[in-house]
C-alpha cells in the first residue's frame, strides 16, 4: 500500500510557456491551433471535454463529452434533447467546457451561450455515426430511470432486425445537435513552481475580443 497521501501528489509542470503577444487575435483560432498540436502529439481523445450546466435555480452538473465540430462561431456536441443536460440547457442556455491535455500541460476553459443546430446539420452528423451509433441514440432514454440493462440489449436487438436491410437509420426527433457560442475563453499552460501562464480572451462587440493575462 502506497503511504504517499493526497497532498503528496504534484508534479512540476515544464513542457512550456504562453506569451500574449504570440497568441492569435481570434480565441477560435488558437483554440483549433491547440487542438491541431494535441492530434500531432496523438493525445487519447483530444476532443474529450468536462461540460457543465446549470438548472435554472443555478444547481450546476457536469459530465465528460466529446467535441464534434469546431465552427467560427463556437463548438459543437450532439446529445440526446430528452437528457438532463438537455433539460437543463433548455431552462438555461448557458454552459462551460474544459479540455485538459494533460500531456502537454494544457487546459482550455470555454462559457458561453449555448444554441441548438439546424435539424438539417444535425442529420448530416448523424448519418455520418456508425450504425451502431445510431441504433445506440434511439435505444437509450438517456438519463432516465431502467430497471436493468436488458432493457437496452432487447432494444438495440429489436432496431437491428427492424433495420436490417439498411445501412442508416432516421434521426430520432429526441436527438439533435447543439452549438456553444463563447463569450469567454481562457488558455492555461502549466509552468514550474504553479506560477501558470493564463491568457484570457473576452468577447467585446461583434467578434472583437479583449486579450489579457490572469494570474495563476
Amino acid at each position: 500500500m502506497s503511504s504517499l497521501t493526497y497532498g503528496d501528489l504534484r508534479q512540476d509542470y515544464k513542457a512550456g510557456f504562453l506569451e500574449i503577444e504570440e497568441v492569435d487575435k481570434n480565441p477560435i483560432n488558437q483554440f483549433t491551433k491547440w487542438f491541431d498540436e494535441a492530434i500531432s502529439q496523438q493525445i487519447l481523445e483530444p476532443n474529450a471535454m468536462s461540460f457543465s450546466t446549470a438548472t435554472k435555480e443555478g444547481k450546476p452538473s457536469c459530465r465528460i463529452l466529446l467535441l464534434k465540430d469546431i465552427l467560427p462561431t463556437g463548438f459543437v456536441f450532439y446529445s440526446n434533447y430528452e437528457s438532463r443536460k438537455g433539460k437543463e440547457m433548455e431552462e438555461n442556455p448557458f454552459g462551460a467546457m474544459t479540455f485538459l491535455w494533460l500531456q502537454m500541460e494544457r487546459q482550455v476553459r470555454i462559457e458561453g451561450k449555448i444554441e441548438k443546430v439546424s435539424r438539417e446539420e444535425a442529420e448530416i452528423y448523424f448519418k455520418s455515426r456508425p450504425k451502431g451509433s445510431q441504433i445506440g441514440a434511439w435505444s437509450s432514454p438517456q438519463s432516465q430511470k431502467i430497471a436493468d440493462r436488458s432493457i437496452l440489449e432487447n432494444k438495440v436487438v429489436s432496431l437491428e432486425n427492424q433495420y436490417a436491410s439498411l445501412e442508416q437509420l432516421p434521426m430520432p426527433p429526441f436527438w439533435g445537435g447543439y452549438i456553444l457560442i463563447p463569450n469567454r475563453i481562457e488558455f492555461w499552460q502549466g509552468r514550474s513552481s504553479r506560477l501558470h501562464d493564463r491568457i484570457c480572451y473576452e468577447r467585446k462587440e461583434g467578434n472583437q475580443w479583449d486579450i489579457f493575462r490572469l494570474a495563476p
